[in-house]
């Protein structure tokens, strides 16, 4: 191309005359060592820019322009390779023009790669292209514009860039002009405003542009930290101004730097200058406010926010507080820095936050840090209400009251105690139990273990940590039962031979009223072996006010097993059994109907002996006892006569002046029957000497039988036989045949007791002696 256009005037769209302009450092047609001009190759490309000059080295490719210039040579470089050169700093202030020529041709047709321009300010980042070639590569000169606008910056550079693709080719610029005018065919920015706004808002920019701004133009804000911003709206006051507004939205810190307005025509590009873009970040304490003091419905706080992230100043402190549990919350202003937050709910957890706001719209931060804590429990509202028994038994309650929620607790840490007591045995007792169906819709508790019949006192206690309600008591009685045993050690007997009387006391747990008492009796045993105890066994039922009973017509010698139970509406309670035994009687003797003996001599009485009959015990002896007959004082003496339960021997009866003495003993089985006995053969039965009776006395035999069990004896005795005193003298007694001394003297007092003896045997035999029967009791 030449330099076609280096001494070419510029005319405003083709229309304006032709006219000079001053050109400024930085222009350069590349008739000289590019240096010289001030521009320079980046320390950083991947392969620099080519000055080439084909009037002094004409081409050997037909695709490479002619002339002197800047060139890049695409051919045989990978695709994403670099070749930057850079102008001079330049310090032009207002709005100034950069005027060049580019040059793009490739045998194929394609771009041999894309050729940038940047715009840095005070060495700034390089941001996005504000220019870059498009479309096809047209292997001809094309010209453009960059309209520039700067207000006192230290300097600005710019860049031309070229990225290779993986097409051969050339791009090429040339004749670049700095003019210290606006460029005739591109608006160009007269001045664009910083913005300083607070996080998350949104950032305007209005940028205001002398020119005409068409609809096939391309506006834009260019950031150097973020992408580019399209436009907003356009505002056209006439037509050489018009006024275009971008927003940036959401904006974060990350967002602040430096922005300029960008208008991209056919003739060009228009940059305006930088504006900053400042993002304050709303404040936001660093700590969580601290908790001074707290109670049911309140909590001190300190808001503890000196200390920030984000940027100042604060204009207004605000407390947010929550439920943890729930969507509830609330903000109130503060003004100090403690606060008292109240209105709140009892044992409740709160999050607590102080929010900070500093200047402009959006200023108000994130709440910080949160301080967890909960309010106190408070007083129960009541005690439990509405308690009733809804079931009675003998040994438990159930109870049931109104159901309560928090607002009567007051506390989520609570709990409900049953309170009864009763008396057992006139000593009182005081029980609890926790019920743990407290938060049932239907609540009640079932108290066991009671006694039955009686009153129990029951009262309900609501407690939380701060205090206790009690309930109204409610006092019931408890169902009867059966009662419990009658007390062994009460079962009392008096025993007879044929009767027992029987007394006892009632339970000692009577659990209700005592109706009856059933009294059952049976023989278990008896001394006797011989006696039927089948029939000995009955019931008796005795009402509950008599606790006495005489049970008649009972063996004697036998042992009877009493069964006592008691009863209640609800039944018999268990039964206890005590052992008694009658008394034995004495053995009932064989009838004799007349007293004479089957055979008599004037030494013996030979008579029959006959066994006796037990009664409660088997005859444990038989005995022969004589006894002498002699005038008794009074009739009263006789009738004391028993039977003889002390046995004497015929040698001691003269020392004690016996009138008895014992002739002879028999076990029972000698007499299984009837035997024949002689009283005086003068021998010695069981240790006893049947002594010959003497012909000049009187006497009376005796047959007694005596049953020995249980620890005493019973005696039966009849008289079976008498003998009168003989009328001629008398042998001498036995005991005085051994002494002639004493015979001699014995005869003359002989005569003398003879008299007196045969005096008395005829009075004796005058006297006849019914049949007697004693018996003796030990």
């Amino acid at each position: 191309m030449g330099k076609v256009f280096a001494s070419c005037l510029l005319t405003l769209a083709g229309l304006l005359p032709a006219v000079a302009f001053e050109t400024f450092s930085g222009s350069c047609s590349f008739d000289e060592p590019y240096q010289s001009c001030g521009y320079s190759q980046s320390e950083h490309n991947d392969f620099n820019w080519e000055q080439v000059n084909t009037l002094l080295k004409p081409p050997s490719d037909p695709w490479m322009p002619s002339g002197s210039f800047m060139m890049v040579n695409t051919s045989g470089r990978f695709a994403g390779q670099r070749a930057t050169l850079l102008l001079p700093q330049l310090k032009e202030n207002d709005t100034h023009c950069i005027d060049f020529h580019y040059f793009v041709s490739s045998k194929s047709g394609s771009l041999p790669g894309f050729l940038n321009i940047y715009v840095t300010v005070n060495n700034g980042p390089l941001g996005s292209p504000i220019w870059n070639i498009s479309g096809t590569a047209t292997g001809t000169w094309n010209r453009a514009e960059l309209a520039i606008s700067t207000f006192w910056p230290n300097f600005y550079q710019v860049y031309f860039e070229v990225i290779t693709s993986e097409q051969n080719g050339y791009l090429a610029i040339d004749e670049v002009k700095v003019l210290g005018h606006p460029c005739p065919k591109t608006p160009h920015f007269i001045w664009v405003k910083n913005v300083d706004v607070n996080a998350g808002q949104f950032a305007s920019f209005v940028c205001m542009a002398n020119g005409k701004a068409k609809t096939s133009d391309q506006l834009w804000l260019q950031g150097a930290n973020r992408r580019d911003a399209p436009l907003k709206e356009i505002k056209v006051h006439n037509d050489r101004r018009f006024v275009a507004t971008f927003n940036v939205v959401n904006t974060t810190k990350r967002d602040a730097g430096n922005y300029r307005c960008m208008i991209r025509t056919e003739g060009g590009v228009g940059v305006s200058n930088y504006a900053e873009l400042v993002v304050k970040e709303p404040p936001v304490p660093i700590a969580p406010p601290q908790l001074s003091s707290v109670g049911a419905t309140y909590m001190w706080i300190q808001l503890n926010a000196n200390s920030i992230n984000g940027d100042g100043p604060i204009i207004q402190r605000e407390v947010e507080y929550r439920t943890t549990s729930g969507s509830w919350y609330d903000i109130q202003p503060v003004d100090s820095s403690s606060y008292k937050i109240g209105h709140l709910d009892p044992d409740t957890e709160y999050e607590i936050s102080v929010l900070l706001t500093r200047p402009g719209e959006g200023g108000t931060g994130s709440p910080g840090p949160a301080l967890r804590t909960r309010t106190k429990c408070a007083d129960p509202m009541h005690g439990p209400r509405k308690l009733q028994v809804v079931e009675i038994k003998s040994r438990q309650i159930t109870i049931r009251w109104e159901p309560f929620g928090y607002n009567v607790t007051r506390c989520h840490r609570y709990n409900l105690t049953i309170l009864y007591k009763y008396q057992i045995g006139g000593l009182e007792q005081v029980r609890e139990e926790v019920s743990w169906d407290a938060e049932n819709t239907h609540p009640q508790h079932i108290i066991t273990n009671l006694s039955p019949f009686t009153n129990v006192s029951v009262k309900l206690v609501l407690m939380n940590p701060e205090g206790r309600k009690e309930s109204q008591e409610l006092i019931v009685q408890t169902d009867e039962d059966v009662p419990s045993a009658v007390p062994l050690e009460s079962i009392q007997s008096s025993t007879f031979e044929e009767k027992i009387f029987l007394q006892w006391r009632e339970p000692a747990q009577t659990y209700g009223i005592i109706t009856l008492y059933e009294i059952s009796y049976k023989a278990v045993s008896s001394f006797d072996p011989e006696i039927d105890l089948s029939n000995q066994s009955g019931r008796i039922l005795k009402s509950g006010n008599e606790t006495h009973y005489l049970f008649f017509g009972l063996y004697p010698g036998t042992t009877y097993s009493f069964t006592i139970r008691a009863s209640t509406a609800k039944g018999f309670g268990p039964s206890i059994t005590s052992q008694f035994t009658t008394k034995i009687s004495a053995p009932s003797m064989p009838a004799y109907e007349l007293e004479t003996p089957l055979n008599q001599t004037d030494s013996t009485v030979t008579v029959m002996l006959k066994p006796a009959q037990s009664r409660g015990a088997p005859v444990s002896v038989y005995q022969i006892i004589v006894e002498e007959e002699r005038p008794r004082r009074t009739k009263k003496t006789a009738e004391a006569l028993k039977c003889y339960p002390i046995p004497i021997h015929f040698q001691n009866s003269s020392i004690l002046n016996s009138q008895y003495y014992f002739a002879a003993e028999f076990p029972p089985t000698v007499l299984s029957s009837a035997l024949l006995f002689t009283v005086g053969d003068n021998k010695t039965y069981s240790g006893y000497w049947n002594t010959p009776l003497l012909p000049h006395k009187s006497y009376s035999v005796y047959y007694q039988a005596a049953s020995r069990a249980n620890g005493e004896t019973k005696i039966d005795c009849v008289r079976i036989a008498t003998k009168g005193a003989a009328t001629h003298k008398p042998d001498p007694e036995p005991e005085e045949q051994s002494d002639h001394t004493v015979k001699i003297a014995g005869v003359i007092a002989g005569i003398l007791l003879f008299v007196i003896i045969f005096l008395g045997v005829v009075l004796v035999m005058k006297k006849r002696r019914s049949y007697n029967s004693y018996t003796y009791y030990l």
